[in-house]
């Protein structure tokens, strides 16, 4: 299959920077309302059909009220009710921690993605969850560490299985499904230490960038990078990379302090590796010289999931295995650090927490996801195959 005959369906979300999530996309169908169903047919219901914060959101029986109307497909990855935000109490990570109804605000607590049948919470990378297994009326939701079992699955208005505005349209070029105005991309092709980048502009749109180093499977939509094993690389690399790259919406280099929360998510599956990648990683912008990562996630042949978390901004790496699956097997994790001073990873619902030396303090940060190789030689058909299915970004 040619490229052209295959359509790329990115997914990104920066809440307070407004890109687009699974939820949602510009140019993709429209954001729509109606009732969420889950656990014994029950409908998704503000308590009371009260709008005031705090608000408990529960299961109860479906009755065609405003307090079970939810809109989704919004451009923030929200889901709404009677003008308000489905959201984590006090934007906690922990399973357990209750949904509630709460003035929209940008925050990851309020971005969801749909995968599988299950809404995930952009903050903590857990399910929404019917606790204790319980369809009872008034049984109010929580988050909770993603299992896939039938209190976590959930049907979107519109009935279907894929949520409005976020089905992977193979009809259509990159920018038609998604924005893709807060990325660009790296490709292992140009001269000799300076590798093609393709600005955001160039993704955007229905007749934007593809070719067959960043394309969408014909089979599943699944936006997919191929980083042979010999490509053009960086200055600072031996490895060559198929890789998204944080832009703010201006079209600048995102350079954020890290203060404050910031979150990458992901659903994705390794196609085909020969010894390892990174899918997903933190890395130093401004602030000194180091061209070091803060943290690089990184899939093994093996079906190790590793976390190389960095020493210094002088280098040196110390790894931890976070989690298996199958080559082929989809997964999902999330990136991110909060109070300045921790990085907060999950993978498959799996959290752990690795303090940030004082010594990248200095720095700020972007974040990248894709197929960054970690294996060299001269083959072009030898390299790491990935497939995303969702990915976003929040800050808050």
């Amino acid at each position: 299959m040619s490229y052209r005959s295959k359509v790329l369906a990115a997914v990104s979300a920066a809440g307070v920077a407004g890109a687009v999530g699974v939820l949602g996309a510009p140019g993709a169908v429209a954001a729509a309302s109606g009732a969420i169903t889950g656990l014994g047919g029950k409908c998704v219901d503000v308590a009371a059909a009260s709008t005031a914060n705090g608000t408990h959101v529960q299961l109860y029986d479906c009755n065609g009220t405003s307090a079970q109307s939810w809109t989704v497909g919004s451009a923030d990855n929200t889901v709404r009710a009677l003008g308000k935000c489905m959201d984590v109490v006090g934007g906690s990570t922990a399973s357990g921690a209750k949904v509630q109804l709460y003035d929209c605000n940008g925050t990851a607590a309020q971005a969801w993605t749909y995968s599988g049948g299950q809404l995930v919470n952009a903050g903590s990378g857990k399910c929404l969850d019917a606790t204790d297994k319980s369809s009872a009326n008034g049984n109010q939701l929580q988050i909770w560490t993603c299992t896939g079992a039938s209190n976590q699955q959930w049907t979107l208005p519109g009935g279907g299985s894929t949520p409005p505005g976020g089905g992977l349209d193979t009809g259509v070029a990159p920018g038609g499904n998604f924005d893709l105005g807060v990325w660009e991309l790296q490709e292992p092709v140009g001269s000799p230490g300076s590798p093609t980048t393709i600005s955001s502009s160039r993704l955007q749109g229905a007749g934007g960038f593809q070719d067959s180093y960043f394309y969408t499977d014909g089979s599943d939509g699944a936006m997919t990078f191929w980083a042979p094993e010999k490509g053009v690389t960086t200055p600072n690399s031996n490895y060559a990379r198929s890789e998204l790259r944080e832009m703010n919406r201006n079209g600048s280099a995102a350079d954020w302090s890290l203060a404050g929360t910031h979150r990458l998510s992901a659903t994705l599956r390794v196609v085909s590796v020969t010894s390892n990648v990174c899918v997903g990683q933190i890395h130093l912008g401004s602030g000194g010289s180091s061209t070091k990562p803060l943290i690089e996630l990184y899939y093994h042949s093996n079906g190790d999931i590793v976390a190389g978390v960095e020493n210094s901004p002088d280098g040196g790496q110390t790894t931890h295995t976070v989690g298996h699956v199958a080559v082929g097997t989809k997964w999902s994790y999330t990136i991110g650090v909060s109070g300045g001073n921790t990085i907060d990873l999950t993978v498959n619902g799996s959290v752990t927490h690795y303090a940030i030396p004082s010594s990248f303090n200095a720095y700020k940060q972007y974040f990248k996801a894709g197929s960054y190789n970690q294996s060299s030689s001269s083959s072009t058909t030898n390299g790491a195959r990935v497939a995303f299915y969702a990915l976003s970004v929040t800050h808050s």
